[in-house]
C-alpha cells in the first residue's frame, strides 16, 4: 500500500512583479500602489522562503500533491515549482485556475506526474455566485497509477473582510456550491469516487457554511451512513480541542491567528469513499497536522502565529513566510 502525501497552503500574496506584462490593465488598476517595491529580487526571496518549507515536507521529498491559494498567475507558480524542484528533485506539474477574483489571487495544484495524471477535460472552475461572482472552486479529476479517478476540490472561500457575519452569506453559497459538485462528481464518475476538499475556507469547522451548507461533520459515522445526500468528514476537528496536534507545548493550534486567537481556517475534508475500508484511496486521520517547521516560521511569545512575509501594501519581512501555516496529511493508495 503506497502513500500519497497531500498538503495545502495559503501562501499569502504571491504576486508577480510590479508592472508585470502578464497582468491585465484592469488588475493593474485594482492593485495600484500596493505592489510598489515588489521587485524581482523580492519575489525571488518570497519564492525561496516558501520553497524551503514545501521541500521540507514529507521527509524532505516535498508533498506528492500540494494545493495553494493567493497566487496571481501561472508564472509565479512555475517559479515556486522550480524552486522546490531544485531543493527536492520533484518535477511538479501545475494546474492553475485563472479566477475572476478582483485582486487576481488564484487557486492552484502542484502534483508529481509520476504518481498522478490529469486526463484531458479533467479540470473545472465552478463559479460561486451571490449577486456578484466571488472566488471560484477548482475541481481536478486526477487519475492515480492504479487507474482510480480521484476528485480534488481546491477552495479559497470569500474572506471575512467587512465583518464575519456580514460576509457569512458569501461563504454559505460557496459551501452549497461545493456540496453540489461533490454530489455531481459521484453522479458522473460513479458512487465509489473518492473526493477530497481542501482549502482556506475562511470559516472554522463548526461554522454554518461548512456544517449546514457544505455538509461536513466531525462524525465519521454520519459520513459512512449518509444515503441520498453525501457528506464530508472534516479532519480538522481534533486540533480544535486547544492542544497542539503533535502534543508539543507552544505549537500552533490553528492555521491563522487574528488578534492572538487561533483560527482553523485551513482544512481537509473527505467523503465516505476515502473513509471506507477497502477503498482505493483512504485518508489517514491521525496523519493530519499543522506544519510549523522550520522553527523560524513560528513567532516567538505566548501565541505561536505564523511569521508573515508581507507585501501588497504591508511591510515586508524578508525572513518571513506567509500569514497561514500549511497543513498536511497522508492518503493510502492502491499501488
Amino acid at each position: 500500500m503506497a502513500a500519497i502525501h497531500v498538503a495545502w497552503w495559503n501562501v499569502e500574496n504571491l504576486f508577480d512583479v510590479e508592472g508585470s506584462p502578464r497582468r491585465t490593465e484592469k488588475l493593474e488598476r485594482v492593485l495600484g500602489a500596493s505592489l510598489e517595491g515588489w521587485t524581482a529580487s523580492v519575489l525571488d526571496r518570497k519564492v525561496d522562503r516558501l520553497a524551503s518549507v514545501v521541500a521540507g515536507m514529507n521527509g524532505g521529498r516535498g508533498p506528492d500533491l500540494l494545493g495553494v491559494c493567493e497566487v496571481e498567475n501561472e508564472h509565479v507558480l512555475r517559479l515556486l515549482a522550480e524552486a522546490v524542484r531544485s531543493r527536492s528533485g520533484r518535477p511538479y506539474r501545475v494546474v492553475h485556475a485563472d479566477t475572476t477574483d478582483r485582486r487576481g489571487i488564484d487557486i492552484a495544484l502542484l502534483y508529481d506526474p509520476d504518481l498522478l495524471e490529469v486526463p484531458p477535460d479533467a479540470v473545472f472552475q465552478h463559479v460561486v455566485m451571490r449577486r456578484t461572482g466571488t472566488r471560484e472552486i477548482l475541481q481536478v479529476n486526477f487519475r492515480t497509477r492504479a487507474g482510480t479517478t480521484w476528485t480534488v476540490f481546491g477552495n479559497h472561500w470569500p474572506s471575512r473582510s467587512g465583518g464575519r457575519w456580514e460576509s457569512a452569506p458569501y461563504r454559505a453559497v460557496a459551501g452549497e456550491t461545493l456540496a453540489y459538485f461533490h454530489q455531481r462528481a459521484l453522479e458522473v464518475h460513479g458512487p465509489r469516487t473518492p473526493v477530497l476538499a481542501m482549502g482556506d475556507f475562511n470559516d472554522e469547522p463548526f461554522d454554518a457554511s461548512l456544517v449546514q451548507h457544505a455538509l461536513s461533520t466531525r462524525q465519521r459515522a454520519k459520513v459512512l451512513n449518509a444515503t441520498s445526500t453525501p457528506r464530508l468528514w472534516n479532519l480538522m476537528w481534533p486540533p480544535l480541542g486547544g492542544e497542539a496536534p503533535d502534543g508539543s507545548a507552544g505549537a500552533p493550534t490553528g492555521t491563522f491567528y487574528f488578534n492572538n486567537f487561533a483560527n482553523m481556517l485551513d482544512q481537509f475534508m473527505v467523503n465516505r469513499n476515502m473513509v471506507t475500508r477497502g477503498s482505493a484511496l483512504r485518508a489517514v486521520p491521525e496523519s493530519v497536522r499543522i506544519v510549523h517547521e522550520p522553527e523560524d516560521m513560528v513567532s516567538t511569545g505566548v501565541y505561536p502565529s505564523p511569521v508573515r512575509f508581507g507585501g501588497a501594501g504591508k511591510p515586508i519581512d524578508p525572513n518571513g513566510y506567509a500569514d497561514h501555516f500549511p497543513i498536511a496529511m497522508e492518503v493510502r493508495a492502491d499501488a
